[in-house]
């Protein structure tokens, strides 16, 4: 015989729900707004000044327009109620959403290096000046538009992926504003596809990090800042747990932990209101606010585990 108790702080009928998110659909409507008129404004500068960085660095915002919508949408979407058949609701959108802005990332450097390889071959003249002036603007835009998902990025891979992307824009459009100076003062046109080349490799490692995290998360891995070593010392510390195991924690969404865990205990000692203690103190130390505990009887515990370890 086994008990689960579950409990979330500041609920007292033994079952709770994560916190939600919070609503950045303000910060994403400005982000599009402004990654949309800048690439409108990059295509026109681009072809006026005939440059192929501008039009390569309006169609990188392009990406971004896109990936900013995809994240915005999975927010949305993981916002809206739970159902009988997906009784997570939809939060692991989030986490789609930061997989594919991550392959988007990586696709746009792809393509901008590839431009800047094929411009050593074949240099054109460019209109520096116009370059310069443009890029700068670009700089700035998506540097207010970085801004909006700044706080939060950390414990938000949704959000991370957002402002990775609006900080990738703007770091490109500064190696265009150098390269159309140099190429404003000195005419070295080549000054232009060395420049994108050293962004697109910073860009590059975040990118891939990027990847890595939301494959983890949506592989249900341990979220990167949550000790499982340090959750398990815990909960073996709790008075008269003799063992612990089938320790699962997971990412519900980009924002959302879960867990799952069975202590064995002298069956006289179990508690509800010491279950409930141990999720508010779980969720104060780790951040994981849904969490469920099994309670195994100590005198029948070998006829409740299974026959691997670790299997669930």
């Amino acid at each position: 015989m086994s008990h689960h108790g579950h409990a979330h702080h500041g609920h007292d009928h033994g079952h709770g729900h994560a916190h939600a998110a919070p609503d950045r659909s303000r910060a994403f409507a400005i982000g599009v707004l402004l990654n949309l008129g800048f690439v409108i404004v990059g295509v026109i500068a681009g072809l006026a000044a005939h440059s192929t960085a501008l039009l390569a660095d309006a169609a990188h915002n392009l990406g971004d327009v896109l990936g900013l919508a995809m994240a915005w949408g999975a927010a949305v979407l993981a916002r809206r109620a739970r159902t009988a058949r997906r009784t997570y609701g939809l939060r692991r959108m989030t986490i789609v959403a930061a997989l594919a802005n991550a392959m988007l990332l990586l696709v746009a450097i792809g393509g901008v290096s590839w431009e800047a390889v094929q411009r050593f071959a074949s240099p054109q003249p460019v209109d520096g000046g116009i370059v310069a002036v443009t890029a700068g603007l670009g700089v700035a835009i998506n540097g207010i538009a970085a801004l909006l998902f700044a706080r939060g990025r950390d414990r938000d891979l949704n959000i991370r992926g957002a402002y990775l992307h609006l900080v990738a824009d703007a770091a490109v459009s500064a190696g265009v504003v150098i390269s159309g100076v140099v190429i404003w003062q000195t005419h070295w046109t080549w000054v232009d596809p060395l420049a994108t080349l050293v962004v697109s490799v910073t860009i590059l490692v975040g990118g891939l990090r990027l990847f890595r995290e939301a494959a983890d998360l949506l592989l249900d891995a341990v979220p990167p800042h949550v000790d499982p070593d340090a959750v398990t010392v815990y909960l073996a510390g709790l008075a008269c747990v003799r063992e612990v195991h089938d320790l699962h924690i997971w990412s519900m969404s980009t924002t959302e932990v879960a867990l799952t865990a069975h202590l064995v205990v002298p069956w006289a000692t179990w508690s509800p209101t010491g279950l409930r203690a141990a999720a508010a103190e779980i969720e104060r130390r780790f951040g994981i606010a849904h969490v469920t505990i099994q309670l195994e009887p100590d005198d029948q515990h070998d006829a409740c585990r299974h026959s691997e370890d670790g299997a669930i």
